[in-house]
């Protein structure tokens, strides 16, 4: 599964504007919502907080990968926001965070949960990347750059 097949300009906010992380979290599940029911919405919104309890999913260079696995989905599904300001997100290196890919997916699959978030990490660890993102302006704009990348590190 390509990280590009989740992403729709619906899910993607190229100038979020947050004072903190809690509400770049809830902004980005918000994006979700027209997704799934009601109920499913809200376990999303649940796993992801608590997975975020549990330890920052901020994982240094300026970016945070928020991630949970959320009972009653069956797909996966993802946001992305470039931060109009960055924000102390606790990451690992203590420095500020500018950008933040959100993935949830369903309880049952694991191994698709941890194939997408290695996938994505590799993507965001070229400083390239985060340049080119950083310099779009549209949702439609940073969908494509995300599809180049993928085109180079995993083909097709």
């Amino acid at each position: 599964m390509k990280i590009v097949s989740l992403l729709q300009s619906e899910h993607v906010i190229p100038n979020l504007e947050a004072k903190d992380k809690l509400e770049v979290l809830n902004k980005l599940v918000d994006t979700l919502r027209t997704k799934v029911g009601e109920q499913e919405f809200e376990a999303i919104r649940d796993a992801v907080l608590e997975r975020e309890k549990i330890m920052s999913t901020g994982v240094g260079k300026g970016l945070a990968i928020p991630h949970g696995k959320a009972e009653g989905i069956n797909d996966n599904y993802a946001s992305f926001a470039i931060l109009r300001d960055p924000i102390d997100y606790d990451a690992v290196d203590g420095q500020p965070v500018k950008l933040v890919f959100l993935l949830v997916g369903p309880q049952s699959s694991n191994n698709m949960h941890i194939k997408m978030l290695s996938r994505i990490s590799r993507l965001m660890n070229n400083s390239d990347f985060r340049d080119r993102l950083t310099a779009c302006e549209t949702g439609d704009e940073i969908i494509e750059v995300f599809e180049e990348e993928e085109k180079v590190h995993f083909g097709g």
